[in-house]
């Protein structure tokens, strides 16, 4: 697996350094999204909001998602980088506010599609900032050190909930906090605003033709990964964790994630991907089924030390469905189209993301809790059967493959960041 091309250059402290507000803006945003994705869904179940209505207002925080996509550059044309940011990270920094003085599922629902179209706009703002600011030569490097910026701040995020008491103000104002000091970085870097780029046009059709597979793939990605973090927190409350044994799951998940991903996409750049993405929708199958033996047989007292292992094996494949997927498409696409495709790929991620906290709390209403985990079992076992059925049909493995590259959370501007896509680029960016 190759992050950035190996040629002359400054050291990455020094290529990192201009661009560290904008790093560290990113991370306060994603350890406050952590933070209020675990303390809603405690807070929820303890409120006894139904799962498939803890489902549903999990679903509205990807609806805002999507939405501020979409409206999020036209926001930055009309006012600015730093004045888009500093607009919605003091409209995202009321949210959980709010959340904390009325806990009502449909108030809740609204500010959580709020919070999406929030977040969604930061991300959009400090990723097209940090594409523009970024030396092409520099590309691998400033990518890879953003997605593990993001993955370490998502596990942090989690660690926070044992902050205060969760039935408190506390967890909420620590969120609406995290949120407002991401204002700092941003509103006092020094550097000047970029330019705004034109989206990109994608086309659903073409991505369709080019390889269903990586479709399916991207879709079910955002199916488990909207599940789990809608319904994780709640899942692990309900099978009898500690708070401080929730963020540990939690955590654990998440870093499993970034820990795999690295032996993942090595290893499939030099096999057949589907193969690989086959192998790990079955294990990732095979794990969440010991996680609902976990949940139900286990004696009590090794319940919370058998989940939080088993969270750590669940995330290393839950969360390299999605790279997998995309590296796949990519291998089948000139360099050119990368930026282009992925966009398109994100749209089909975020769709999914909207259905997975619904039909996870669907499930868990009619297994109870411990559903949680056989319909992540059934997803990626779903997916691994559909890999079976594409691979006589679907396209052989290329003879020259893209190289795999992290993923994480975030949106479109990020991908132009990712160095697969810069073979055709002839000038670094000012």
């Amino acid at each position: 697996m190759r992050l950035w091309t190996h040629q002359p250059g400054p050291p990455l402290g020094q290529v990192l350094m201009p661009l560290s507000p904008l790093l560290a803006a990113v991370a306060l945003v994603v350890i406050g999204v952590g933070l209020l994705f675990s303390v809603m869904g405690i807070r929820a179940s303890l409120s006894n909001f139904s799962s498939v209505t803890l489902g549903l207002v999990m679903s509205a925080y990807y609806v805002g998602f999507l939405v501020g996509s979409y409206s999020s550059p036209w926001l930055i044309r009309r006012i600015g980088h730093i004045r888009a940011f500093a607009a919605l990270a003091s409209m995202a920094s009321t949210m959980p506010i709010l959340h904390a003085i009325w806990v009502n599922p449909w108030f809740w629902g609204g500010l959580r599609l709020l919070t999406g179209l929030c977040v969604i706009g930061m991300y959009v703002v400090i990723e097209s900032w940090l594409n523009s600011a970024t030396p092409s030569k520099h590309r691998g490097k400033v990518f890879g050190t953003y997605m593990i910026v993001c993955s370490v701040a998502g596990a942090v995020g989690q660690w926070l909930i044992l902050l205060g008491d969760k039935m408190s103000f506390v967890p909420f104002a620590l969120v609406a906090i995290v949120f407002s000091v991401a204002l700092l970085p941003i509103t006092l870097s020094p550097q000047d605003e970029p330019e705004v780029e034109s989206a990109p046009r994608f086309s659903l059709r073409r991505l369709f033709q080019v390889s269903p597979l990586g479709v399916v793939g991207v879709t079910a990605a955002g199916v488990l990964t909207g599940a789990f973090f809608g319904m994780g927190a709640a899942f692990a409350q309900g099978a009898g964790l500690s708070d401080t044994n929730v963020a540990s799951f939690m955590g654990a998940t998440l870093l499993g994630g970034a820990l795999f991903q690295w032996p993942v996409g090595h290893y499939s750049d030099k096999h057949d991907r589907r193969l690989v993405l086959f192998w790990v929708c079955l294990v990732g199958a095979g794990v969440a089924v010991a996680g609902y033996l976990a949940s139900t047989m286990v004696r009590e007292s090794m319940i919370e030390e058998s989940l939080i292992f088993l969270g750590l094996l669940l995330g290393g494949m839950i969360f390299t469905i999605y790279g997998l997927s995309v590296a796949y498409v990519n291998d089948l696409i000139p360099p050119e189209e990368v930026v282009e495709t992925s966009t398109g790929l994100l749209l089909m991620y975020g769709a999914g993301a909207v259905l997975g906290p619904f039909l996870a709390g669907l499930v868990m209403s009619t297994t109870e809790n411990a559903g949680f985990m056989i319909f992540l079992a059934a997803v990626m076992g779903l997916v691994a059967l559909y890999v079976l059925k594409r691979l006589p049909a679907g396209s052989p493995m290329p003879e020259s493959k893209s190289d795999y590259a992290l993923t994480g959370q975030g949106s479109p501007s990020v991908i132009k960041l990712d160095p697969r896509g810069q073979v055709a680029a002839t000038e670094d960016t000012p």
